[in-house]
């Protein structure tokens, strides 16, 4: 009886949790061109690139792995999906999405923002304010990161913590976990990269302690852990010259004084010469030590436990700029429970990863066989057309342009 009373009481407890888990916006691009419907593109700009639903070259499931892509080179894009707004007090919120770069991105942007109810979606733009930012970015070889940014008090705030970004071809999870008691994780492919607290790890709040500003170092204060012995004394033989006139040269049989003037032999360094002489070092004995400045509360500083709390979330849009387009999203989800989160990875990018690392296999050797046919056509037809380098960086105007649509996200 006590068995089943206990058994009951976790069956319960169980259903409890699966009951509060709510999953708030999930897509998985499987109904074909109805995500249109559901998808919204800003006309803030009228030259945004155009997405379009697709595996892409190479994959692990035709349909499973469709997403939306990116398919015009050098072009910001933008569109947008709402979803019944709410907040996340007191729960945890969970963002995460798949990232294909199978263009071996030069640069661009490869993250989402997380937008609150009042969003005008057909002018969602770099300044239109948003939640949060999350997602990797690349740039040449330099930026190569995930961003974490949070909107506090209408300020966006970058994670201080430099979290590497995966830059191959291949589909990769995003998972970005806050917490009600303001600590963070972020995941890669369900891994664990970087965890914290909200606090430590952005400066949203002033510093807990300052230097106290009316406190100075005293003037008698000795911080010189080493210093001249007094009884050492410099050699009576120390000083001599750096250089001396070379004993072996001799005048010139030659030389004519009248024309040549006095003749003079070459100068070479001296052997004997020491340097400056400096006296031994020994132990101060009054040495104090370094001094540390005092520091004291700042008056300036308030602890905040809400800074976690967004109070409308209702869009998950993606804006972003592109040099070289072709980055897939996928599988976005939105939820409050870290398991349902684990376990919709593993449902979407879990079952297709090992299938689609074949299919990259196979995609490299068949591309490999038709770059040498293609190569021996343009040696026969003398076609000097160039395809594009995909190992050649982005051109200064490019990385201009991706750091002006950054900077604008971030600030």
């Amino acid at each position: 009886t006590m068995k089943l009373a206990v058994a009951a009481v976790v069956l319960l407890a169980t259903l409890a949790i699966t009951i509060e888990a709510t999953v708030h916006f999930k897509e998985q691009f499987l109904d074909g061109d109805a995500w249109k419907s559901r998808w919204v593109e800003s006309k803030q700009k009228s030259d945004y690139g155009v997405w379009k639903l697709t595996a892409g070259k190479f994959f692990g499931d035709a349909e499973a792995d469709k997403g939306v892509q990116t398919s015009q080179d050098a072009r910001f894009y933008a569109v947008s999906s709402r979803f019944e707004p709410f907040s996340n007090e007191g729960k945890p919120l969970v963002v995460q999405f798949t990232v294909k770069h199978e263009q071996k991105i030069d640069c661009g942007g490869g993250y989402v923002k997380i937008f609150p109810a009042d969003l005008d979606q057909t002018n969602m733009h770099g300044d239109s304010q948003y939640y949060i930012m999350f997602g990797p970015d690349i740039c040449g070889y330099s930026t190569k990161k995930v961003h974490v940014i949070f909107n506090y008090k209408g300020k966006n705030h970058l994670i201080k913590k430099d979290i590497k970004c995966k830059d191959d071809e291949l589909t990769h999870l995003y998972t970005l976990i806050l917490n009600p008691d303001q600590t963070y994780e972020v995941k890669i492919d369900n891994e664990k990269v970087e965890s914290g607290s909200m606090e430590e790890d952005w400066d949203m709040l002033p510093a807990k302690k300052i230097k106290d500003p009316e406190a100075k170092k005293p003037e008698n204060w000795d911080d010189r852990e080493k210093m001249d012995d007094p009884t050492d004394a410099k050699p009576e033989d120390w000083e001599k010259p750096e250089t001396i006139p070379d004993p072996d040269a001799t005048k010139p049989s030659d030389w004519d004084e009248d024309m040549d003037g006095e003749w003079e032999p070459a100068m070479i360094a001296n052997p004997e010469y020491q340097g400056e002489w400096q006296p031994k070092q020994i132990d101060n004995p009054d040495f104090k030590g370094s001094w540390v400045h005092p520091e004291i509360d700042n008056p300036e500083y308030s602890a905040d436990d809400t800074m976690y709390k967004f109070d409308s979330i209702s869009v998950l849009g993606l804006d972003l700029w592109q040099v070289k387009s072709g980055t897939i999203f996928d599988n976005f989800l939105i939820a409050d429970d870290v398991k349902e989160a684990e376990e919709f990875g593993e449902e979407t990018w879990g079952k297709t990863k090992v299938a689609q690392l074949d299919n990259t296999d196979n995609k490299k050797d068949t591309d490999g066989a038709n770059e040498e046919d293609e190569n021996e056509d343009d040696e026969e037809e003398g076609d000097e057309e160039q395809g594009d380098d995909e190992g050649e960086e982005p051109t200064e105007e490019e990385e201009e342009e991706e750091e002006e649509a950054v900077k604008k996200d971030e600030l």
